[in-house]
């Protein structure tokens, strides 16, 4: 007979299989791991003035839908014109890529160091994103943080599906092997797509962070298991859960 625990820092009733080792780590990038101060949404500003639009009538869209991939975004805003949102598109990362290069992103503090200690821990940690591998590497290139993980991973390699598929969660599964069962996986991210990406995935713990675009109420009602300030309180929480 399978039994039932109720874990006490999230008053959810879990399955005593899910308790153990959770031995990979999938970490969202800008809001989670990345302070980049609102970057996002100055790039979708500028993207959008290049193009002629006016961006005051779908910022709200681009807020609602932080941690989505970008093309699925423009491709909403655009009414499924395929060329138009690859030129807006086109145009976003460029825009966010120049601000990357005039050094407006920084770790959020503590950051690094809680991905050191995940790796100390023996985990494997994956960085993912909504970006396109261009704006990713820029990022990782800005912050030294080429050989800080196992994996990073985008979209479009996981077959082009972004958040809130669970696409990037399942190709680090996929990838890395390091854990045999997908209730071993962490998931930690700063918007309620990361949540709900991490849920579909069957993640065991769906960690999310209050350093970004999403609340504790929104973070919570698309899933998420744990709340945290911030990613620096991820290690703490792995240790305390498999004490």
């Amino acid at each position: 007979m399978t039994h039932r625990a109720t874990d006490p820092t999230t008053d959810r009733t879990t399955d005593d299989r899910t308790r153990g080792r959770h031995d990979l780590v999938v970490l969202d990038m800008a809001g989670t791991t990345v302070a980049d101060g609102g970057l996002v949404e100055r790039a979708f500003t500028a993207a959008a003035t290049r193009l002629g639009e006016d961006p005051a009538t779908m910022i709200d869209y681009v807020r609602a839908t932080m941690g989505e991939s970008k093309i699925s975004v423009f491709r909403h805003l655009f009414g499924g014109d395929e060329s138009r949102a690859r030129q807006a598109n086109l145009a976003f990362e460029e825009a966010y890529g120049e601000l990357v290069a005039d050094g407006l992103i920084a770790p959020v503090p503590g950051a690094a160091e809680a991905i050191a200690e995940l790796r100390d821990q023996g985990r494997t940690v994956v960085l993912t994103t909504g970006f396109a591998r261009v704006t990713q590497d820029a990022i990782l290139d800005a912050l030294g943080w080429r050989d800080l993980v196992a994996l990073t991973l985008c979209p479009a390699d996981a077959g082009g599906r972004g958040r809130p598929y669970p696409d990037m969660i399942l190709g680090a599964f996929l990838r890395t092997a390091a854990v045999d069962d997908v209730r071993r996986i962490v998931v930690a991210g700063d918007t309620s797509y990361d949540m709900l990406s991490g849920v579909r995935a069957g993640a065991g713990i769906v960690a999310g962070v209050l350093t970004g675009a999403h609340d504790e109420a929104a973070l919570k009602e698309h899933g998420a298991t744990h709340v945290l300030a911030s990613v620096a309180g991820l290690p703490a929480l792995l240790r305390e859960s498999e004490a």
